[in-house]
C-alpha cells in the first residue's frame, strides 16, 4: 500500500523523538490532555486571529493532514508522547457546504447505509438499538472523515501504536460521536483489532442524536473513556433544538395505557378525551414534520449542490435530539465575565478555544 511506504517510516521516527517513557493511555477525564488536545487542534482548525492566542502543542507532533473533503471536512492525525495517536477532526468552516452540514438537522436511523456518491456507499451501525437516530449532515461528514481515516488508523497500528484519541471542537466534537461509535462498531466486526483503545473528547460540540443513541454511546464508552466539554455559557451546545414527542417514549410507557382509558370512555367522553389528548400529541408532531421538511428534504437539495450523486435516506421520524456523553461542565463566574463580555456581534464569543482553555485553568 502506498500509504504505508510513505507514512509508517516518519510515524516510526515520532514514536521515539520525545524523550522519556512512552506513556499508555488511562480512563478519566484529564486536564492535561484535554489542554493539550486543544493546543494541536487550534494550530490548523481555528480562525487564525484567535489561533495566535493559543500555545503550541508541547507533547505532539503533526503526522498527516487531510484534504478538504465531504462538506468541507478535514482531519489531522498527531503523535502524542510517542505511544499515542490523535485523530483531530475539524469543525466548522466559512464555507456554505459547512454550514450546510449542521444545518441538515433530520434524523436518520442510526443503523443503514449513506449513498454519498456512486462509488461511495457508506454502511454504518452507530447503534443496535432500532430507535437509536443521529443527525444526518454529521453522518455525511462522519463518511468521508472515515474512509479517509481507517488506511491511517491501520498505519499507526502497524507501527505499533494502540491508543488513539478522537478529538473534536464544535462540529468536529458532533462527527467525534458519530465517528466513535463506528470505530467501536468496526471492531465488534474484526475489521479493526479489538486491541486498539480509543479515547474520546467531544468539545463544544452539538448534540448528535436521539435519547436511544445517546444510551448506546454511553453503555459503549462509559468507565472513563469519553467525554462532552461544555462551556455553559456557550449556545452550540444547545443545538439542534430539540422537540420530544410522546412517539419519542418507549413501547412500554403511559401512552398506551391513556389511549386505551380514552377507549373504553362513554362516546361523549371519548370525544372530548380525544379532543384533551390530541392537544399535547398534535403540536410536537407538526413541529418535527416541519423540521423534516426544511432541516431535512429542503436542505438534501441544497447537500446535492456540492453532493451530486447524494441519495437522502429516509427520515426517522423524531426531532429529540439530547445531550450526549460524559458531560464535563466549565462553569463561568464575573471574572470570566469582565474578560469575555455579552457585548459586541462576535456570536462565537464563548464557543472559540480562548474561553475554554481560561475556563480549564479555574477548574
Amino acid at each position: 500500500m502506498k500509504f504505508l511506504k510513505l507514512t509508517c517510516i516518519p510515524l516510526f521516527l515520532l514514536c521515539y523523538s520525545f524523550p522519556g517513557r512512552a506513556q499508555q493511555l488511562k480512563p478519566g477525564f484529564d486536564k492535561a490532555e484535554y489542554r493539550e488536545l486543544i493546543y494541536l487542534s487550534a494550530v490548523s482548525f481555528e480562525f487564525p486571529e484567535k489561533a495566535k492566542l493559543i500555545p503550541k502543542p508541547e507533547h505532539s507532533k503533526l503526522a498527516y493532514q487531510s484534504k478538504s473533503i465531504g462538506l468541507d471536512n478535514a482531519w489531522e492525525l498527531w503523535i502524542k508522547d510517542r505511544s499515542t495517536a490523535v485523530l483531530g477532526i475539524r469543525g466548522s468552516t466559512a464555507k456554505s457546504e459547512s454550514w450546510l452540514a449542521n444545518l441538515y438537522a433530520a434524523m436518520v436511523p442510526a443503523k443503514g447505509e449513506l449513498k454519498i456518491n456512486d462509488q461511495h456507499t457508506f454502511k454504518y451501525e452507530l447503534s443496535a438499538d432500532p430507535k437509536a437516530a443521529v443527525h444526518a449532515g454529521f453522518l455525511i461528514s462522519t463518511a468521508f472523515i472515515a474512509e479517509d481515516m481507517l488506511p491511517k488508523i491501520d498505519s499507526c497500528y502497524q507501527s505499533g501504536i494502540r491508543d488513539f484519541i478522537i478529538m473534536g471542537h464544535s462540529q468536529g466534537g458532533a462527527i467525534s460521536y458519530l465517528l466513535t461509535a463506528h470505530l467501536y462498531h468496526l471492531q465488534k466486526q474484526g475489521r479493526l483489532p479489538k486491541d486498539i483503545r480509543f479515547k474520546t473528547y467531544c468539545s463544544a460540540a452539538p448534540k448528535p442524536g436521539n435519547l436511544y443513541f445517546a444510551y448506546s454511546y454511553e453503555a459503549a464508552t462509559q468507565n472513563g473513556w469519553a467525554y462532552n466539554v461544555i462551556n455553559a455559557a456557550d449556545w452550540v451546545p444547545q443545538t439542534p433544538f430539540s422537540v420530544q414527542m410522546l412517539d419519542d417514549l418507549p413501547e412500554v410507557s403511559p401512552v398506551p395505557l391513556i389511549e386505551g382509558l380514552i377507549k373504553k370512555q362513554s362516546f361523549f367522553k371519548r370525544i372530548f378525551l380525544n379532543m384533551m389528548y390530541n392537544k399535547v400529541r398534535n403540536p410536537s408532531r407538526k413541529v418535527v414534520k416541519r423540521y423534516q421538511k426544511l432541516l431535512g428534504e429542503e436542505m438534501a437539495k441544497r447537500i446535492k449542490t456540492y453532493l451530486p450523486d447524494y441519495k437522502a435516506p429516509a427520515y426517522y421520524n423524531s426531532s429529540n435530539y439530547v445531550r450526549t456523553g460524559t458531560s464535563i461542565v466549565l462553569y463561568p463566574d464575573s471574572a470570566y465575565a469582565q474578560k469575555f463580555p455579552n457585548e459586541g456581534k462576535d456570536i462565537m464569543i464563548h464557543h472559540s478555544f480562548p474561553p475554554y482553555l481560561y475556563l480549564l485553568e479555574q477548574e
